[in-house]
């Protein structure tokens, strides 16, 4: 595409955003419901999020750069930037979050079969489906590969036992992505990827209070699940081959660091200084200082994302560019928070007041110090890091 092309893509958008983006969608997220998560027990918070995501949805913008024919809009790499661009520029929020969008999607595009990305792909774009993600154990995070939920083979279906832990939202969950052993003997080459309903029979969860008085995460159990092996013709309930799931598994956690180091430049990465200043009034030189040095980081941080989403759109980045990402990206987070509640001062502090919207800056600050484990610890990052980018010497 030529650059007068994507010019007149650009105005386009704009003239779309403008025409289709309600006021009340261009403002900050305030508290969890005011992000559309989709799935077959959803509700709108209001009528302005239910007309944004709909516009989105039949535009082919909850997932613009998916191919039309699974529900995307088939943009090109491009394109998709302008429009990442334009949305950022007005505030827009997301129309749909979705760990489908983020984690399943991108495995079913490179690993999928044809029946599975018409089916998934399409649900999942319009926000019919919400999925959690079945991986970590009590005795299985960082070294995943000894996970033993197991599922026994029944022949035209499996038996799963087992339990998952930090599972996200599995208690508002739909169906979920879920590595199983299917083979005791080998460890590598015994687990296979299996997708299945959280309304199936022996499927239940028990939310996971953190420090910070919210419930995001859960343990998962599994009694005598039974997960048939298709759900119809070209439609397996496994991704990729029986027991080769561990291929599927480590490419989908490339794209899950891709979204926990928020490496398109969204909202945990972007600048604050201005937007602290004014909701604070006079700051303290030394802080303001430390305010300014966030912004120029994080504006890098956003440059550095770009660069990475377009390496690996053309299959040129390293393989292990999304641990950089991701330890870089949780460090900026944290900080983020940190510089939060220091502008703050001791009002930051409460919990329960109006004031503070129920404790959002310290509730906030207290939920980013699980970024460092989540989606794989940073002391692993780190490791990765400098064995396979550094080419340093192991341990």
């Amino acid at each position: 595409m030529s650059d007068s092309d994507l010019e007149t893509f650009r105005a386009q958008t704009r003239e779309w955003l403008e025409a289709n983006c309600p006021t009340e969608m261009r403002e900050p997220v305030r508290d969890e419901d005011d992000v559309y998560w989709g799935g077959r027990d959803a509700t709108f918070k209001s009528d302005a999020q239910k007309a944004w995501f709909e516009a989105c949805r039949d535009k082919g913008y909850t997932v613009p750069a998916w191919p039309k024919e699974y529900g995307g809009a088939g943009l090109s790499p491009a394109e998709a930037k302008v429009l990442r661009e334009e949305m950022s520029a007005i505030g827009a929020r997301p129309p749909l979050s979705s760990f489908g969008i983020w984690m399943l999607g991108p495995a079913l595009l490179h690993f999928g079969t044809e029946g599975q990305k018409q089916k998934f792909l399409n649900e999942i774009a319009r926000g019919e489906i919400r999925w959690c993600q079945g991986y970590s154990e009590p005795g299985s995070g960082s070294d995943l590969v000894s996970l033993q939920t197991f599922g026994e083979d029944k022949g035209d279906h499996w038996v799963v036992n087992g339990q998952k832990i930090w599972t996200s939202y599995a208690d508002k969950a739909d169906w979920i992505f879920c590595l199983v052993r299917t083979d005791k003997a080998n460890k590598y080459q015994g687990i296979t990827f299996m997708l299945y309903d959280m309304a199936s029979a022996g499927v239940s969860t028990k939310p996971i209070l953190l420090i910070s008085g919210n419930s995001p995460f859960c343990e998962t159990f599994f009694d005598d699940v039974e997960v048939p092996k298709s759900y119809g013709e070209d439609v397996p309930a496994y991704v990729g081959e029986v027991n080769r799931g561990w291929d599927v598994a480590k490419y989908l956690l490339g794209h899950e660091r891709e979204m926990i180091s928020g490496a398109d430049g969204g909202d945990r990465t972007s600048a604050i200084g201005a937007a602290l200043t004014r909701a604070n009034g006079e700051i303290d030189p030394v802080l303001r200082a430390e305010l300014a040095q966030f912004d120029v980081d994080a504006l890098a941080y956003a440059a550095m994302g770009e660069k990475f989403l377009d390496e690996i759109k053309v299959g040129k980045a390293h393989p292990a560019q999304p641990n950089m990402m991701k330890y870089a990206g949780t460090e900026l987070n944290k900080r983020r928070h940190e510089l939060i509640m220091a502008a703050g001062g001791s009002t930051a502090l409460e919990w329960e007041s109006e004031e503070t919207g129920g404790g959002k800056p310290s509730r906030g600050w207290l939920r980013t110090k699980a970024n460092s484990i989540e989606g794989g610890t940073s002391e692993v990052m780190l490791n990765v890091i400098s064995k396979r980018i550094l080419d340093l010497p192991g341990a």
